[in-house]
C-alpha cells in the first residue's frame, strides 16, 4: 500500500490495515487487542470498525468466555463477507474450498480425474467453479489455483507428472467476467500456508518442503516464501541428491532427488497410472504405521533419502526450522528417527544435534489449499480491494 496523502486515503489505509489484522488473527482477536496492536486511538478504531461492520466485512460478537473488566468483542468474518475460492489441483483429483477472512474454510466440491488432457480436466473444473461463484452471491473476491507444476506469468510451464507443458490454465478455466484467477505452485503455496497459519509462523528464516509425487517447497524469509527471479524457485526435487547420479528424471535432468523421495519412490511407480500413485502411496504409509514389515521398509528407505536431502539443504541455506507437509508429514510421523538419522549423515558436524530442526506441518494435506486462499486474500486486502467491496456494499 502506498503512503496516504489525504484524510480519505488515510482512512482507507487504516481500514485495510485493520482488516488485514483481523484476517491474520484468525478471528480470535478482540477490538481492544487490534486497537493496541495497530497503534490506533480508541475512537478511531470504533469508527473504522463500524465502517467494516456496515460494509458486511466483519462482525463483532462476545467471546465464549467473558473476561473480567471492560466488556470486549471478538472481531471475526461477517457471515456474508468476502470469500476466497481455493482450488487444489492434484495429479489425481481437484477440490474447491471457500475460505473466509481469518482462514476458516469449507469444502464445496471434490472430484477425481485420470490425468488426461489439460483441456478435459480443466473443463470440468471450470464448470464447477462457475457454479460455486454463482451460488455465493457476489461474495467471491478471487479464485486461486494450486498446481503441481512450475508456474510463471500465470501459465503452467511444466507439470511433469500430468504431462502438461506451457498451458494457459487461466484462459482454459473460462471465468472471463468473473473473479480474478491467480495461479501458484502447490509446494510454494504450502510454504505460504505454513508461514501464515502453521509451524513457520513467527520464524525469521525457515525451509518448507511439500512431498507429493516428488518434493518441492520454498525458503521462507520474514514470513514470505522466496519465489526467485522468474517465480519458479523451490524445485528442490530436481537437485542432484539421488542415490544414483546417472538415473534419468522426467524433468530432463539426471540424479534428481525426486527419484528417491515421494509417492513415486514409495511405490516404484513405473507401472502405476499417475492418477493412482498418491492413493497407493497413502495406503502403503498406512500399512507401515500398522506394522506391516515390507511397507515399513519402503517408508524407511524414502525417509532416509528425505533426511539426507534435508541435511544438504540445511548446509546450503541455514534455516532455523524445516517443516514437512503432504506425504512428508506422514513419512515423518511413521519414521521420524530415520529422517533425522539421514539428515545428520549429511549435516556438517557443527550443525548436528538439533532435535527441533525438522517438524511435521500442523496443516497436513490442507497446506496447499490454505496457502492458495492466503494468496487470494493478499491480492484482495489492498486499499483498492477494500474500497471496491465497501463502495459496492454502500450502493446496495
Amino acid at each position: 500500500m502506498h503512503a496516504p496523502t489525504t484524510s480519505s486515503e488515510l482512512r482507507l489505509h487504516n481500514l485495510t490495515r485493520l482488516l488485514r489484522a483481523v484476517h491474520a488473527g484468525g478471528g480470535e482477536l478482540t477490538r481492544s487487542q487490534l486497537t493496541r496492536d495497530l497503534g490506533l486511538a480508541r475512537g478511531t478504531a470504533t469508527v473504522l470498525m463500524g465502517e467494516l461492520v456496515s460494509a458486511g466485512m466483519v462482525r463483532e460478537q462476545p467471546p465464549a468466555e467473558r473476561p473480567r473488566g471492560r466488556p470486549t468483542q471478538l472481531v471475526g468474518p461477517h457471515p456474508h463477507g468476502p470469500l476466497a475460492l481455493a482450488v487444489d489441483l492434484r495429479e489425481d483429483s481437484w477440490s474447491i474450498s471457500a475460505a473466509e477472512l481469518g482462514g476458516a474454510s469449507r469444502l464445496l466440491d471434490c472430484r477425481h480425474h485420470t490425468a488426461g488432457l489439460a483441456s478435459e480436466v480443466l473443463a470440468a473444473l471450470s464448470e464447477a467453479l462457475r457454479r460455486c461463484v454463482a451460488g455465493l452471491a457476489g461474495r467471491v473476491v478471487g479464485v486461486g489455483v494450486a498446481v503441481p507444476a512450475a508456474v510463471r506469468d500465470g501459465r503452467v510451464i511444466d507439470a511433469i507428472h500430468l504431462g502438461w507443458h506451457d498451458v494457459d490454465l487461466i484462459s482454459l478455466l473460462r471465468l472471463d467476467g468473473g473473479p480474478a484467477v491467480l495461479l501458484g505452485n502447490d509446494a510454494g503455496l504450502a510454504a505460504l500456508a505454513e508461514a501464515r497459519r502453521g509451524a513457520l509462523r513467527g520464524v525469521d528464516f525457515g525451509l518448507h518442503l511439500h512431498v507429493s509425487l516428488g518434493v518441492g517447497g520454498a525458503l521462507v524469509v520474514g514470513g514470505r516464501p522466496l519465489a526467485g527471479a522468474h517465480g519458479v524457485a523451490g524445485e528442490f526435487g530436481h537437485l542432484p541428491l539421488a542415490g544414483d547420479p546417472h538415473a534419468a528424471c522426467p524433468c530432463g535432468s539426471a540424479g534428481c532427488w525426486d527419484l528417491d523421495v515421494g509417492a513415486n519412490a514409495l511405490i516404484g511407480a513405473r507401472d502405476v497410472p499417475v492418477h493412482r500413485r498418491l492413493h497407493h502411496a497413502g495406503e502403503l504409509i498406512t500399512r507401515a504405521a500398522a506394522g506391516d514389515a515390507g511397507s515399513r521398509r519402503a517408508v524407511e528407505t524414502v525417509a532416509h533419502a528425505l533426511g539426507r536431502g534435508i541435511g544438504s539443504l540445511v548446509n546450503a541455506h541455514d534455516p532455523r526450522t524445516v517443516t514437512l507437509s503432504g506425504l512428508g508429514a506422514r513419512i515423518h510421523e511413521v519414521a521420524a528417527p530415520v529422517v533425522i538419522a539421514g539428515c545428520e549423515e549429511r549435516l556438517m558436524a557443527f550443525r548436528r544435534g538439533d532435535p527441533g530442526l525438522i517438524a511435521a506441518s500442523r496443516l497436513g494435506a490442507a497446506a496447499p489449499r490454505i496457502g492458495t486462499a492466503e494468496m487470494v486474500f493478499d491480492a484482495f486486502l489492498t486499499t483498492e480491494g477494500v474500497s471496491t467491496w465497501r463502495d459496492r456494499a454502500t450502493e446496495s
